[in-house]
């Protein structure tokens, strides 16, 4: 393999910046001919396509969001859209693909493969961490600090005014950073899409905290749980107890996604993008880097898309016990 390209998809995540980084200096190191496409299969589509060398991703591993930008293409998902991407990639003559994104990324790409024959090796860019086949993704602990950075300063008001904040966090379909930010910042509970939490199990953990003189209580919500998100949740509950006890309800949305990288994040997107790249060049297709108890894996993309990752049992059972 003598060219390849790599790309950024779907919703940033801190930490695309490392990982493109790694793909682009494992590259040219192992003497690879590396190009960008800009903002992701649109770029592919319109032919945004340039050379890099290792001078082009100088002074970017610290840096947050992705300097190839991103996009989520609805053309690509049409045999017309892929054929005129597959076009602009003959006249590059790039032979492979790296693919720094999450489901809907992948999806697109095992598309690609099996109707023009164009390998690629993803790296798994998403805050919420639910990709199968990875313990961790490129974001998820950035993004779990943010949030908890907030908490801790909610914390600060609910205490010193006796109230009860309900506070949102990114999450539509995992419970990832809802549970990792709510234990690490000591909520009384924590909401999320793949347990049902019923509201009156709630009130109850609730009022066992007032029946103890807590002055202040926490719930952390993910935005995808079934009893609705923050707002509805709180207002639920404002029905159901006293009417003079003070709640308030914050949603932390995007800031989650930005901001600079931990060190954990830019260690795991740069070993993540060297492992797809030279994968890539190994000749691994239609596969997504990962990293499962610390050794570099390959899980085919279509288990990747399909298989779901549960949240730890042991991690809901410790906010149920923490919050006594």
């Amino acid at each position: 393999m003598k060219r390849i390209a790599v790309f950024t998809s779907g919703g940033d995540a801190p930490g695309m910046n490392a990982c493109i980084r790694a793909v682009v200096r494992g590259a040219v190191y192992h003497g690879i001919e590396v190009f960008g496409i800009r903002r992701g299969y649109n770029g592919m589509i319109s032919g945004d396509i340039f050379q890099m060398t290792s001078h082009s991703v100088s002074n970017i591993v610290q840096r947050g969001g992705t300097i190839l930008k991103s996009a989520r293409s609805k053309e690509f998902m049409t045999p017309e859209g892929r054929a005129k991407a597959y076009e602009q990639l003959k006249k590059f003559d790039i032979e492979g693909l790296v693919a720094i994104g999450g489901n809907g990324t992948f999806t697109g790409a095992t598309l690609f493969f099996d109707e023009f024959g164009i390998p690629t090796v993803g790296a798994p860019g998403t805050i919420d961490n639910d990709l199968y086949g990875t313990d961790y993704t490129i974001g998820f602990d950035t993004a779990v600090n943010t949030a908890l950075e907030a908490i801790d300063k909610i914390r600060d008001t609910a205490d010193s005014h006796d109230r009860i904040f309900f506070i949102e966090v990114m999450g539509r379909d995992s419970g990832y950073i809802a549970i990792q930010s709510g234990i690490a910042g000591g909520a009384e509970m924590v909401m999320v899409p793949e347990v049902l939490t019923p509201i009156p199990e709630v009130i109850e953990i609730l009022k066992s905290g007032w029946s103890r003189q807590k002055s202040s209580s926490i719930v952390v919500i993910a935005e995808g749980e079934e009893a609705g998100n923050a707002s509805d949740i709180a207002e639920k509950i404002r029905q159901q107890v006293q009417p003079d006890i003070d709640m308030r309800v914050t949603t932390l949305g995007h800031i989650q996604r930005g901001g600079v990288p931990t060190a954990y994040d830019r260690i795991l997107a740069s070993r993540l993008g060297l492992g797809a790249m030279e994968g890539l060049m190994n000749g691994e297709q239609n596969v997504m880097a990962g990293i499962v108890n610390n050794e570099l894996v390959y899980t085919p993309f279509r288990d990747t898309i399909r298989l779901p990752k549960p949240i730890s049992e042991d991690l809901l059972r410790m906010v149920k016990i923490l919050s006594v």
